[in-house]
């Protein structure tokens, strides 16, 4: 099959092509197409579905031109991952949340059933590998709802769980302490909200940050609750942390089952609570995939050669 496209802006070809058409020689290797270039026109040449998901991915690249005046490596692999997942553009504002890169927007299947399943429910469960947004995802539904008003506070919490949720037992003071533990969570916040925003918003606990002992014997209402790295509660601590949840209130719990850390015999709060509570109307369970990963390329590879080294096979090094 061959089509051809014609550039909205010959002057913005080297920014949509890249240097050295580094751009389009990821969407040729990637989607396995010939791209050829001549006066303002790209022209496609394989089979008709890569012809199709590469046209798409050359829509897309332009539109983003257009929207931000630049085009990075990183930005043509997440519209490639966006286009072949099939996400529907029209759904793209679905949270309305700004990063320090432009709107968050999911950029597979299974990241928008993710923000669907959270703004649907007031319990939700998602498991998955490092990378698929499971976190920061979730953070942006919080601010996104904060900034709606559709809630007056945003708590994020994590099990110390190489402390063994002791901090006494480390030396300094208690932000010394926790920040190690914390930090992922403060990544994400800081990619949304301003510095001296979410200082204040931290001064005047719109937004708390904290280990998730700290949350005993607490009732949050009008709250988004997040317990990232949850395969690290124990049950104890997950029913702790689900009967914190008050009126008004959203809980978003997070976490990989393959990397539980907790000692031999001990089992996942996680895994426990979605086994016993995954049933429940107003609870939604997502899992989310290797396909899912949006980080380096490299990280998609990282994940499979492990797998398969768990599960025996011979580690593919192919691409």
């Amino acid at each position: 099959m061959e089509l051809k496209i014609q550039l909205e802006s010959a002057a913005q070809r080297l920014d949509l092509f890249g240097q050295a058409d580094t751009h389009l020689r990821l969407i040729r290797d990637t989607l396995n197409v010939q791209i050829g270039a001549r006066n303002g026109t790209v022209v496609l040449h394989g089979g008709s579905t890569a012809v199709r998901l590469a046209a798409d991915v050359i829509d897309r690249m332009q539109k983003r031109l257009i929207e931000r005046g630049a085009l990075t490596e990183s930005d043509v692999r997440e519209l490639m991952s966006q286009t072949e997942n099939n996400i529907a553009p029209t759904r793209a504002d679905v949270i309305e949340v700004y990063s320090s890169k432009g709107v968050i927007e999911p950029f597979t299947k299974g990241q928008l059933r993710y923000i669907e399943t959270m703004l649907k429910n007031d319990l939700s469960f998602c498991i998955g590998p490092a990378g698929t947004g499971k976190t920061y995802l979730a953070v942006a539904v919080a601010v996104s709802m904060l900034r709606k008003k559709q809630i007056r506070k945003i708590v994020l919490a994590r099990p110390a769980v190489e402390a063994g949720e002791r901090l006494g037992f480390l030396p300094g003071d208690l932000q010394a302490k926790v920040n190690p533990y914390l930090r992922p969570l403060f990544d994400s916040l800081e990619d949304m909200i301003e510095f001296a925003q979410m200082r204040k918003f931290m001064e005047m606990d719109i937004i708390e940050v904290i280990p998730l002992a700290f949350m005993r014997g607490r009732t949050l209402n009008e709250a988004v609750i997040i317990c990232d790295e949850a395969q690290n509660t124990s049950t104890s601590q997950m029913l702790m942390f689900l009967t914190r949840m008050g009126r008004g209130s959203k809980m978003i719990i997070t976490g990989d089952v393959t990397q539980v850390d907790l000692e031999a015999g001990q089992t996942s709060g996680l895994v426990d609570a979605i086994r016993t509570l995954s049933k429940i109307p107003g609870i939604g369970v997502v899992e989310l995939e290797k396909a899912d990963i949006v980080r380096h390329k490299l990280v998609h590879k990282i994940v499979q050669a492990y797998d398969d080294k768990k599960s025996g096979k011979s580690p593919s090094h192919e691409g």
